[in-house]
């Protein structure tokens, strides 16, 4: 990947937008993510005392900070040191060509029936594409997804590497309640959606597993960069994986008896 240019924009009166121009791509992701750690290790060691959160996109980086932390009196302002840094980052990943993901990156399986109600656009979906269900269930669970970014709701997985003969266009009229779990396609993104929502994107599965709980130490089932693998499974393997699942959650909020 060349070194892509960049741009520092001012989102707002607490936060700087580090923009790239550039195709989505894994190398592109790889490379804010690997800014976002860089300076999650500066923020730990003290640096940087006036951020407060960073959140990667698909071709930014928002850099949220506390108007009123003023940086030390020897440094320059905000933007700029982030435009020095970002500018170094980018010229040292150019020229070893290949963006290495974090060792932390992971694959994750994701069991997901696409039977019945699980899946009430399969049809509309198989008609739009020219495909049968089959084939549809077999395109779809084929590929190892790359994880670009979490957004929209907390946790929902917005997934590089969709088979480009499932594109298809996002429902004319959003559903006002999907429910969790949810595995939707919409334009050329495949994802899922961790909590019941309103959406638009065509939903042709479910999987019966929790992707986001708060009380976990990372709340979400997959972070950036990781990977994702879906696992076809039947209406009668997500019911009994649903039950175990509410039987475990059950028994982790009860006090044992004496």
């Amino acid at each position: 990947m060349h070194a892509p240019d960049f741009v520092i924009q001012s989102n707002g009166d607490t936060a700087w937008d580090i923009c790239f121009d550039g195709e989505v791509s894994e190398a592109l992701s790889t490379l804010i993510i690997g800014i976002e750690s860089h300076l999650e290790h500066q923020i730990a060691g003290g640096q940087w005392p006036e951020v407060i959160e960073l959140i990667p996109a698909y071709r930014c980086l928002t850099v949220r900070y506390n108007p009123l932390q003023s940086p030390p009196e020897d440094q320059q302002p905000l933007n700029e040191r982030l435009e020095r840094l970002v500018g170094e980052i980018v010229v040292a990943n150019d020229k070893v060509r290949a963006p290495t993901p974090p060792s932390r990156a992971t694959t994750v399986e994701i069991p997901v029936c696409y039977e019945g109600d699980y899946a009430p656009d399969m049809n509309e979906l198989c008609e739009s594409v020219g495909l049968t269900r089959d084939e549809v269930i077999r395109r779809h669970s084929a590929p190892c997804y790359l994880v670009h970014m979490l957004g929209f709701t907390p946790g929902f997985l917005y997934l590089g590497g969709l088979d480009p003969r499932l594109a298809c266009p996002r429902k004319t009229k959003p559903a006002l309640n999907l429910a969790a779990g949810s595995v939707g396609i919409g334009g050329s993104q495949t994802g899922v959606y961790p909590q019941e929502t309103p959406g638009g994107w065509q939903i042709i599965g479910r999987t019966p597993i929790q992707l986001f709980n708060p009380a976990r130490d990372y709340p979400f089932i997959a972070r950036p960069l990781d990977r994702i693998q879906f696992a076809p499974i039947s209406a009668a393997e997500f019911k009994a994986l649903e039950m175990a699942q509410e039987q475990r959650h059950g028994s982790a909020g009860k006090t044992p008896s004496c």
